[in-house]
């Protein structure tokens, strides 16, 4: 097959490394791709946000398949219309998409169908927000409506937190409308599956740290590490099945969307049970850089057979042991980051039972150089979390990069308890 992979950060190298060893496999592209995902796929002279530029790639190339990897060209219509152009499409329809761009409509169809859920109230400004924050005495969660790179949710736990957040967010292009909800308490888990229209088939639970420092403090990131798998209960993934997966395809169904792809459903397990926090119509970024390194299947197969609605549902074989992804971004990240750190990659690329991916870098004559806020992923693979976690943090310490920044803490607490 001929694979056309759209996206160029840390998740997408981690998918094109899983990609290149499906023997299927006879050619890989990768747009915009990256100076690291150059090693393993072509990158074509293709706007991965133009529907019309892709459509038009995926027939001249005879691409068999299209894979997305963010959510930009979800949004941007680029799945349907290389869907039009011939070509099997691993990522939903635009539309199928506004369960990740649009958070009042994915709060919308929670509620319509039963899908578990935080309470909350879809506002248009920010005085409505603010209002709304008050009911919940200003413990709440405030999130824009549209797409921010992972940084549009502001948990607050006061008022006066609150206000700032709705300002904060108001202020962004994402943020013309806002979604107020309650505060929930609980550990947070992600299941990521995949849907092919008639079912779905589950990946290895993982669990994502959101928070840029140690301890769950400070704003918000799009995700400072993941580990894989999460130990999720029986009884709390018997529930999430039932009440939060099942539902949520029963609701695409009823609501005539015919999804192809990944999703990813963010929960909370909270002392009522698992609640669905976000919906996400793609891989998370870092969880997939913690999970395909587990994967005992072949990705390009179970991505075309997904596209083609012949999925085998169930849990997708996974292999014994676990995986702990790190996050090294720039200095002032999310906020302000200030790029260009250089990087020496060259005692940690031959180490055993450990992957780098790249997020935000660029080849230079000595080395590599950060060009975003998070720049590096860095996996251990191991027995067990605990020695997956240490082989994790012994790649980390062989990365030459002193202005780097990373957590220290990433898997030491998997759902709250102290890793053993």
């Amino acid at each position: 097959m001929k694979v056309l992979l759209l996206g160029g950060g840390g998740r997408e190298h981690a998918i094109a490394w899983k990609l290149k060893q499906s023997p299927r496999l006879t050619r890989l592209w990768a747009a915009p791709g990256s100076d690291a995902i150059a090693d393993l796929a072509e990158r074509p002279l293709v706007n991965a946000l133009d529907p019309v530029e892709v459509s038009a790639f995926v027939r001249a190339e005879k691409v068999d398949l299209v894979f997305v990897g963010p959510e930009a060209p979800l949004e941007a219509g680029v799945s349907d219309a290389a869907r039009a152009a011939g070509a099997l499409v691993f990522g939903p329809s635009r539309e199928a998409a506004r369960l990740e761009t649009s958070k009042s409509y994915a709060k919308s169809f929670m509620q319509r169908h039963g899908v578990p859920t935080a309470r909350a109230k879809c506002v248009a400004g920010a005085d409505e927000a603010k209002a709304a924050a008050r009911e919940f005495g200003g413990r709440c969660a405030v999130k824009a409506d549209g797409l921010a790179g992972g940084k549009g949710v502001i948990v607050c736990g006061s008022v006066a937190e609150s206000d700032a957040a709705v300002d904060a967010l108001a202020a962004t292009a994402a943020g013309a409308a806002l979604v107020v909800e309650e505060r929930l308490t609980g550990p947070e888990v992600t299941v990521m599956a995949l849907v092919d229209g008639r079912g779905w088939a589950v990946l290895p639970f993982s669990q994502d740290h959101k928070r840029l420092r140690d301890g769950d403090e400070g704003p918000n990131t799009g995700g400072m590490g993941a580990m894989a798998p999460a130990p999720l209960p029986p009884d709390s993934w018997a529930r999430a099945k039932a009440e939060a997966l099942d539902r949520t395809l029963a609701g695409l169904k009823k609501d005539g969307l015919d999804y192809r792809g990944a999703i990813y459903v963010g929960l909370m397990l909270t002392p009522d049970g698992p609640r669905v926090l976000e919906y996400n119509a793609r891989f998370g970024d870092p969880e997939t850089q913690s999970v395909l390194p587990l994967l005992d299947a072949d990705l390009l197969a179970l991505a075309a057979d997904c596209a083609a609605g012949k999925l085998a549902p169930g849990a997708i074989p996974a292999k014994r042991g676990a995986c702990v992804a790190i996050t090294l971004a720039s200095p002032g990240y999310p906020e302000s980051p200030r790029l260009g750190a250089s990087i020496d990659l060259s005692a940690v690329e031959n180490m055993a039972d450990a992957h780098v991916f790249h997020a935000g870098t660029r080849r230079t004559s000595s080395g590599w150089a950060a060009t975003g806020g998070r720049v590096l992923t860095v996996v251990g693979r191991g027995a067990d979390l605990a020695s997956a976690r240490a082989r994790a943090y012994a790649a980390v310490a062989r990365v030459n990069a002193p202005d780097l920044v990373w957590r220290t803490d990433i898997a030491a607490r998997p759902l709250g308890r102290a890793l053993a």
